[in-house]
């Protein structure tokens, strides 16, 4: 099975307070931002935490999305960019680095099919997200409650596996359920939010070791539980 998002980005001035959401349906979708980025790191977030959510559902990916960067940089840019040491010509960083190698991770062994629909053209998915995005770049304008919703929720099911916060910390970590294997210890997702410069600080720590990001803050849980 194939699951089918829109993903989108809203920002209020960029930059300024900005939003990020994708959704799959009323019962599946997840939001957030921050109190000031810019459309374009909305876009690349939203398409993200959609493939952070739904990594654990072993099912392929389509994505409506209205943004051609967002679309390009995932299936044109990036293998350029990543052999140049994600410079552009001029030897600068390329713009929302951190952002595209976290992309770059998160796309590897994924099916992943983007379909560029055109904003505001009454394309029900891309309004859905674009009416969530928005939402929460306005909580973060006005510092209200953000509309997070229930996160992935597994088409027939009801338990979502994403942690839906409205936390002001845009960015979730998701430790990974294992497949059970015969004599192997059970496990449980389990997610929480956390500030910006400790997700970065995690990334930063699980590339060096070689593991994915996940892997590393389980370690890291772990070793925490036995020291107590």
């Amino acid at each position: 099975m194939t699951i089918i998002a829109a993903a989108d980005g809203s920002a209020l001035g960029n930059p300024g307070p900005a939003g990020w959401a994708w959704y799959v349906d009323d019962d599946c979708w997840h939001a957030g931002g921050w109190t000031e980025s810019t459309n374009n790191r909305g876009e690349l977030m939203a398409v993200l935490d959609l493939l952070n959510s739904t990594a654990e559902a072993n099912e392929d990916l389509k994505v409506f999305c209205d943004s051609k960067y967002v679309i390009n940089a995932c299936t044109k840019w990036m293998p350029g960019w990543k052999r140049k040491g994600w410079k552009k010509a001029d030897g600068k960083d390329v713009l929302n680095k951190d952002l595209l190698e976290q992309l770059d991770s998160a796309l590897k062994g994924r099916e992943v099919e983007f379909e560029w629909v055109k904003g505001h053209s009454n394309h029900a998915m891309n309004e859905a997200a674009d009416d969530r995005a928005r939402a929460a770049a306005t909580a973060y304008q006005k510092g209200t409650k953000v509309p997070a919703g229930p996160g992935y929720v597994p088409a027939g099911t009801s338990r979502s596996i994403t942690a839906a916060s409205t936390q002001d910390a845009p960015v979730g970590v998701e430790t990974p359920v294992a497949d059970e294997a015969p004599g192997a210890a059970a496990t449980t997702l389990v997610s929480c939010r956390v500030p910006t410069h400790i997700a970065d600080e995690l990334v930063s720590r699980a590339q060096a070791q070689g593991i994915h990001p996940q892997e590393f803050l389980a370690d890291i849980i772990g070793r925490s539980l036995e020291n107590e």
